[in-house]
């Protein structure tokens, strides 16, 4: 017997989208009903934009240089990544939030596709029903505030997405400290992990890998939760002396199969689309507790190393 399931209702995804340096063309857009960008290509991008994000950004990567010729592999790479997310990535029906300059964000959902509109300052846009409430930046859990304040034009939060479902309605916000990734097996580490990379990046010189790495950043994107066609790298670092990409993983208790699999996959990012020809890519996995799957994985596999990392706590009588 063959059951009905009924029709699946796919997940809406949230980005948060600066409209222009200083979400200086934010009221515009919420006034006319769209999301934009412009990256200095003036030219429409509907015969690009039929392939995946990898093809599109080897398309136009060239047209951007030739445009800004001095910006890196690495920089050209992000703003096209940035430009097919607006044009293409982002679905009908997904949920936008951008900040309006003032501690508060436009919510709307996109609803329609890409058009190029000629003469304007964001000519790459997507039609959006702006929402008429918005939401106060101080209401947000301080991950979710972290990741929303990227430097980066578009970053995706839908891991918040039951967060900002709650927000967006209008209701108390609740702190979950458990995942909805189905790789986490142990949402105590979890819970602790999320903070584990705000401390490493607020005290990144203090670390072994601060000595020999400076965190990875550009004008389109800091180190930390670093855009990659399949999902952000926790942290991207370079080396001193410019000749190594470092991409670091946290592991935040998930399991050790899917923590290794990913790091290869931004590994592999990492050295096609961002390294220049004279710079090598390696990866570090951090985690609370030794591993042995992670430690008889990489007996096999180069470039990539094992740190462990340990909390500790003191009380000190007051004087």
């Amino acid at each position: 017997m063959v059951e009905d399931l009924g029709e699946v209702t796919a997940l809406k995804d949230y980005f948060r989208v600066m409209l222009g340096r200083g979400s200086m063309y934010a009221e515009v857009c919420r006034q006319q009903g769209f999301i934009g960008a412009h990256f200095g290509i003036d030219q429409d991008l509907t015969i690009f934009l039929g392939g995946e994000q990898r093809q599109f950004t080897q398309q136009i990567r060239p047209i951007y240089q030739e445009v800004f010729p001095e910006k890196s592999k690495g920089s050209a790479g992000l703003a096209c990544g940035f430009l097919w997310t607006i044009s293409k990535g982002i679905q009908v029906g997904d949920i936008v939030l951008s900040p309006n300059g003032q501690g508060r964000y436009f919510v709307g959902e996109v609803t329609g596709d890409y058009r190029y509109v000629a003469g304007n300052e964001q000519p790459h846009q997507r039609p959006v029903a702006w929402h008429e409430e918005l939401v106060d930046r101080s209401d947000l859990s301080e991950s979710l505030r972290n990741s929303a304040g990227s430097i980066g034009t578009v970053s995706n939060v839908s891991k918040y997405r039951e967060e900002l479902e709650q927000l967006i309605k209008g209701e108390a916000k609740t702190q979950a400290l458990v995942s909805q990734d189905p790789t986490v097996e142990d949402a105590t580490v979890f819970a602790l992990e999320k903070h584990l990379e705000d401390f490493l990046v607020a005290n990144w010189s203090s670390t072994p890998l601060g000595r020999t790495h400076d965190l990875y950043e550009t004008e389109e994107s800091g180190g930390q939760q670093f855009p990659t066609d399949t999902g952000p790298i926790d942290l991207l670092a370079i080396s001193k002396d410019k000749q190594e990409l470092l991409v670091v993983e946290l592991k935040r208790g998930r399991a050790s199969d899917a923590v290794f699999g990913q790091i290869q996959r931004y590994m592999g990012y990492v050295l096609e689309e961002i390294a220049e020809d004279h710079q090598r890519v390696r990866g570090v996995i951090i985690a609370l507790d030794d591993d042995k799957r992670i430690r008889r994985a990489l007996q096999i596999a180069q470039g990539i190393e094992f740190y462990r990392y340990e909390v500790k706590f003191n009380l000190i009588p007051a004087s």
